[in-house]
């Protein structure tokens, strides 16, 4: 079933086990406050979901809440245009995520670096690297710092596709994947 919300912006599509959410850039004016109102919705309806027995409801809205709050908030603040699809799931004990959204291409190659730096090390150490090269110099940004607390933390496991848009703009579309296991 899809259905069109009023005039907020959002179309969800429900299908057995997922959710669909397309925040639209116009009207919506994409800001931070989205990112709040979008990640407490998902965290609710995947914690009234997965209610079994001996599951810490309250676990379960924290880290969804967290891990679509810190990749939305990434989306909304390195998009060039365009509207942000969020499509969610539940399938064996998983929490599943995609985000996708349009960059420029300077972003992406300097995100693409950033990934990079953090292939084949252990995210709780450079988590520690990180926070500490931070405090050393206040004006360090692009660290990292919030994948890898999802990664350290939260034992997420993250992926992206990068592809390059048809259009002559030098925009990238990204998808943004994750996977949260479930208490």
């Amino acid at each position: 079933m899809r259905k069109q919300v009023g005039n907020t912006g959002i179309i969800s599509t429900f299908t057995a086990g997922s959710l669909r959410l397309k925040l639209f850039a116009v009207p919506l004016g994409l800001a931070w406050k989205h990112c709040g109102v979008t990640s407490d919705f998902l965290g609710d309806f995947y914690s009234a979901r997965a209610v079994r027995g001996s599951v810490d409801a309250n676990e379960i809205r924290h880290n969804v809440c967290y891990l679509v709050n810190e990749l939305l908030e990434n989306a909304v603040k390195f998009r060039t245009s365009g509207d942000i699809v969020i499509e969610t799931s539940l399938e064996n004990g998983d929490f599943r995520l995609c985000i996708a959204n349009t960059i420029s291409k300077e972003g992406a190659l300097r995100f693409q670096d950033v990934l990079s730096g953090l292939q084949g090390r252990d995210p709780s150490e450079l988590l520690i690297e990180r926070i500490e090269r931070n405090a050393a110099d206040p004006n360090s940004t692009g660290s990292g710092l919030g994948l890898l607390t999802l990664m350290s933390d939260y034992g997420v496991q993250l992926g992206w596709d990068f592809q390059a848009s048809s259009d002559d703009e030098g925009t990238v579309h990204l998808a943004t994947y994750a996977v949260l296991p479930m208490p």
